[in-house]
């Protein structure tokens, strides 16, 4: 087997490790964000200029009706035509306590909102202190975003809405709310790699502001771990959430060396993995999935496209659990080697045919434990470091 392999599996394996930051948005949050822009959508305005004024007010008189804005505020929301998108404000009845164009950037203006005050019956966003931060933070993060710098406010305000409503994980259908003239700019969001891809009205994030996505994604093998093959998603059913107690118990049910290698997962600071994520792919039974047609089909094409596949997989393994102490997940792995435009089920299919042809092994079902397989002859010290062993 030769030594020399075309890739560079310790500056795969820190890309992978940092190529994403903290999710900003929990799931209740996400569906708070979603009530946001639905709200806003709702308003009888036309032009993207009035809605993403309308959005950052809202979001600011959630709580009491009356939401505050500066002039440089107003002037970091780029509009093209920031007097007009005042005037489609007090159109509503919204009321300025002053001219915002006239007053000192500096100084904060009151805005009332009527309709958000709570006074003629229950809130029509009823955030609390925290939601209501975490969301008014999210909208702001996300149009300032690196794909937007030099965009305009539909690009900016679809933006919003994708987030929201997306993944960087799966492809998800476009929000229903989505304004007609922001979908005139779903292209610009692919070109600009705000979007890894969009095809008819289903679209994907692209890992680069998958912390923005308002969707928290299932557990499932490609993010669990490594099941091996004929593993699938886990258990859909309605299940009791693992709580910290309930997960102490089943590690001391387990052996040291499946403990070890439980606990490994669960304290790596390089992953940084979810609690429930790390849980539920130890503990829950993994379920078969069929194979669906179009993944084999998108598989067979992809396959000739990497011969050295094997290898590669194999040396990148290798350097994961050396740095790691345990071996990556199927998608962890797939992301690494740059295989990123690929889905959860052809991350699975991949790990599976890899597996199969002995360039890895693993201990299934037990998540987390890729390695080299006999197939691959790995130089160096970094091929044993840190082996698994004995984990049933």
């Amino acid at each position: 087997m030769p030594n020399s392999l075309n890739s560079a599996p310790s500056a795969a394996v820190s890309a992978a490790r940092t190529a994403r930051p903290s999710r900003l948005l929990t799931e209740q949050q996400g569906e708070a964000a979603r009530t946001l822009l639905g709200y806003v959508a709702s308003l009888p305005l036309d032009g993207p200029d009035a809605q993403v004024l309308a959005l950052v007010v809202a979001v600011r008189a959630a709580r009491g009706g009356v939401g505050n804005l500066t002039g440089t505020d107003l002037r970091s929301l780029r509009l093209s035509d920031a007097d007009g998108a005042l005037a489609a404000l007090r159109g509503l009845g919204w009321k300025p306590a002053s001219d915002l164009l006239l007053a000192d950037p500096q100084t904060p203006v009151a805005i009332s909102v009527p309709a958000l005050s709570g006074v003629t019956g229950r809130a029509t966003l009823p955030f609390g202190k925290a939601m209501r931060s975490r969301v008014s933070g999210w909208s702001m993060r996300t149009m300032a975003a690196k794909p937007l710098r030099k965009t305009d406010a539909a690009t900016r305000l679809a933006a919003l809405f994708l987030a929201a409503g997306g993944s960087s994980d799966e492809c998800l259908g476009l929000p229903a709310e989505l304004p007609e003239h922001c979908r005139a700019v779903l292209p610009e969001l692919l070109a600009k790699g705000f979007l890894a891809e969009l095809e008819g009205d289903r679209y994907r994030l692209h890992d680069a502001v998958g912390h923005l996505s308002g969707r928290q994604p299932e557990p499932c093998p490609a993010d669990d771990g490594d099941a091996g093959p004929g593993a699938g998603s886990r258990s859909a059913q309605s299940k009791k959430k693992i709580s910290p107690d309930m997960w102490e118990a089943w590690k001391e049910q387990r052996s040291p060396a499946l403990r070890r290698h439980a606990e490994a997962v669960e304290h790596c600071a390089l992953c940084s993995l979810p609690f429930a994520q790390v849980t539920e792919a130890f503990v829950r039974e993994p379920v078969p999935v069929p194979l669906q047609r179009k993944v084999l089909l998108a598989y067979e094409e992809w396959e000739p496209t990497q011969p050295d596949r094997g290898p590669r997989a194999a040396e990148f393994a290798a350097a994961f659990r050396a740095e790691h102490g345990h071996g990556p997940s199927a998608r962890q792995l797939c992301l690494g080697l740059g295989w990123k435009k690929r889905g959860r089920g052809m991350w699975h299919l991949i790990v599976q045919r890899l597996v199969a042809d002995g360039w890895l092994t693993n201990t299934a079902p037990v998540p987390w434990t890729l390695r080299p397989g006999k197939a691959a002859s790995v130089p160096g010290p970094t091929a044993a470091a840190r082996p698994v062993r004995s984990v049933r």
